[in-house]
Order: structure tokens, then sequence, then C-alpha cells
């Protein structure tokens, strides 16, 4: 999503590239509030729009590096941000960037995102495999990709994305969005998230790839049981893969999807410890 201020500007939303703006100067205040940024704070805001949600970051941080994509918005922005000092207009696609390099003078730093749809699953993707010193990450993301990073096991939404940010980040969706305040109104609702990172992971861990590489198992195939996926995924026989569940207290017929990240990191850990025995 991106953000108009004011009505002084005229603005042609790109449909190639996903725009809609929103034009509300309280709901950035309110989304800046959410984030829970202050003034020893800087900000990667991916996204910059019109610069409202610019402008509200930087009368309250230390810094804002600021990303846009569409160069038509580039000249506006210059203008809009003139008087904020402490902001940098970059223009560019943020997933072609190397961001490790352009966000090195930040140290560390938060992120606010109004992104499209199409661009959350890989940024999301990118940032969550990053070793960035990221503080938190908070976006304004399609409602149902909002409920796929906070997703629990069993429900619909629960997969890998959640696993991945739920590991590192603890994703909360703490506003709605509707389409209605968007201009043009897109055809779902939106939802803000914030994803202030882990001082530590909630599961305890030995080899992190194999955590992943486990959990990737679960949802290879969705609605199959967690033995059929085991076997699938690492070559494994029937017995083996019943071992390594029952050592585990993984019922035989659970379907990987109702595990929680506590059941991967066990499975993980067990077969970190090289458990797994011919039969």
């Amino acid at each position: 999503m991106k953000q108009n201020h004011g009505k002084k500007n005229e603005f042609h939303p790109k449909r190639s590239l996903g725009q809609n703006f929103l034009t509300d100067d309280a709901l950035f205040e309110q989304l800046v509030d959410l984030s829970h940024v202050g003034p020893e704070d800087a900000v990667l805001e991916i996204g910059a729009g019109a610069g409202g949600m610019t402008r509200a970051l930087s009368a309250r941080c230390k810094k804002v590096l600021s990303i846009e994509v569409d160069g038509t918005l580039i000249p506006i922005l210059r203008v809009a941000l003139e008087k904020c000092r402490n902001v940098e207009l970059v223009h560019g696609d943020v997933l072609r960037f190397n961001l490790p390099e352009l966000t090195a003078a930040l140290g560390s730093f938060h992120i606010v995102a109004n992104i499209p749809y199409y661009l959350t699953t890989d940024l999301m993707n990118l940032l969550l495999s990053s070793s960035m010193p990221i503080q938190s990450i908070n976006l304004m993301v399609q409602k149902e990709a909002a409920q796929r990073m906070t997703g629990r096991p069993g429900e619909e939404g629960y997969g890998m994305l959640a696993v991945r940010a739920q590991y590192f980040y603890d994703p909360q969706i703490v506003l709605d969005v509707p389409a209605c305040l968007f201009t043009p109104p897109p055809k779902v609702d939106s939802a803000f998230v914030v994803m202030p990172r882990r001082t530590a992971p909630p599961v305890r861990v030995q080899d992190e790839a194999m955590f992943f590489q486990v959990a990737a198992a679960a949802f290879a195939m969705r609605r199959k049981t967690m033995e059929n996926n085991l076997i699938a995924s690492f070559r494994i026989s029937r017995d083996q893969a019943r071992e390594w569940l029952s050592q585990c207290g993984i019922p035989d017929g659970a379907r990987g999807e109702t595990l929680s990240l506590a059941d991967f990191a066990a499975l993980a850990n067990w077969k970190t410890d090289d458990n797994l025995h011919d039969n």
C-alpha cells in the first residue's frame, strides 16, 4: 500500500505497481504509534508513496531511510520532504538493493512498510533470511497475508511464513484497515502487523537449518500426515518415520500443519542427534 498526504498533489495510482493511497494523517500517526518507534530510532521505510507516513516518521525518529520504486513520485517527494532533514530518499526496487550495504549507516533499525500485496511474500522471505540488525518489522499488508504471518497450528493460514516469522519475531495484527480508507480502494481489506524481534527464538534448536527443513517437510504436502511427509522429504522408511515421531511424542496420524514450533524443534533436535536407525 502507498499513501497520499492531503489533496494538493495529484497522484495517478499505477495498477502495475499495486498502488493504493492512504490519505488520513491521523491514521499515519496511529501507525507510527503502533510501530513503537521513537527519538532514538532509525527507520527503513519501504514504500514512501506521497510522503505522509515518511513525515510522520521523520517527526518521531532520529533517522528515516525511505525507498520508493515509482520514479514519478520522487520529484513530488523531494518537495514534500524538503523540511525533513533527517530523511534520506532513495529511488529503486527494494528487492534489487544490497540492503545490508544500503542500511549499514543506520546501525540497528526498524522497518515500516506500506507495501503492494504482490510484494509481501518476496519481501518477507528477504527480511526473514537476512542477518541485518532489524529491531522490528511493521507492515501494512493484505489481511490474508497478515493471517499467514500470525497463523497458529491447525489454522488455514498456518504455514512456513508463520513458522519463519514467529521463530525470529513476535508478529501480531494490531489494526484492521478497511479497503474504503484507500484510494482507489483495493478489493480486500488490509491489516497492520507489528513484529518485534525476539531476543531469542521461542524454542531451543541445535541446528536451525534442520529445524526449517523439518518444518518445510510438514507443509510440503498439506493435509498429508507428518509421517508421510517425513518419508518423502527425508527418504526414510515408514518404520523410521514412526520411530522418529514416537520419540518426539507426536502421534502417527498427525498432520504436518497441526504441529507447533515446539514439535518441529523436537523433531529437528532428535534428528540432529542422529537418532534415526535403519530398520
